[in-house]
């Protein structure tokens, strides 16, 4: 699905990304981890396509075509979908008409027909019970006024309505409390299928209890230095990271 070739970045002369090599097939979800500056964020940045990363060098390739040639909306419209670490507030347009339009537009390019309103709200609220949000939150602007929490189950829900191909979740445990933790990745495990792929990006095996990974790659001082599975996240709770600078 996704293969990742000699990619490197540079940013204010910085080189932040050295040389990432990473396949993702169908079906599969890996999770990446590794220190703050590591290049995690970075890497998620030039996968969705995020405007003012500096120099990049190197091929991606997802679903057989150029990655790096297409705009951010061509990747969105081919099943890329990106969960910010920090979701963006979005006042004067709330939550309904946000998701109604970006699921009909996408249907659009994909050739299919719009859904109505009454077939969208039965899709919107089956989703919103999968991380438990009340209807009232589809009132309100997007993310304004939200707790963190709130922010990144709201993400999540965007993320299921969509149905996205390959997904990128850039730190989604961030700043959530148990029970947070626990309804978020309910939504991430109900996206989980044979032809569809998640890259976790995380600091803590903590989150790796509830949504299990396939494959576990530390990115290191932007590269990838080691991958494995569920015993890498472990061995890091145990040890930390300063075991891999030596």
């Amino acid at each position: 699905m996704l293969k990742i070739r000699n990619l490197h970045a540079t940013i204010d002369k910085k080189e932040i990304l050295r040389g990432i090599n990473l396949d993702i097939n169908a079906g599969s979800i890996h999770a990446i981890m590794g220190p703050n500056g590591s290049g995690k964020s970075t890497l998620a940045n030039i996968l969705v396509g995020k405007e003012n990363i500096g120099n990049i060098s190197g091929t991606v390739e997802y679903l057989g075509k150029d990655l790096l040639k297409m705009l951010p909306e061509e990747r969105a419209n081919l099943g890329l979908f990106l969960a910010f670490q920090y979701p963006t507030e979005i006042a004067g347009i709330n939550n309904m008409f946000f998701l109604k339009t970006a699921f009909n537009n996408l249907r659009k390019q994909q050739g299919l027909n719009e859904l109505d309103a009454l077939d969208f709200m039965a899709l919107v609220k089956a989703k919103s019970k999968i991380v438990e949000i009340d209807e009232e939150f589809l009132k309100r602007p997007v993310n304004f006024g939200f707790s963190g929490g709130e922010k990144k189950r709201n993400e999540i829900l965007q993320m299921l309505v969509l149905d996205p191909t390959l997904v990128i979740l850039d730190e989604p445990d961030s700043g959530l409390d148990i029970d947070a933790l626990q309804i978020v990745a309910k939504g991430i495990n109900a996206l989980r299928s044979p032809n569809k792929s998640i890259i976790l990006i995380t600091h803590y095996q903590r989150l790796l209890d509830y949504v299990v990974p396939d494959y576990i790659h530390i990115l290191y001082e932007g590269k990838i230095v080691k991958s494995g599975g569920k015993e890498l996240a472990l061995e890091l709770e145990q040890k930390g990271y300063g075991w891999i600078e030596g």
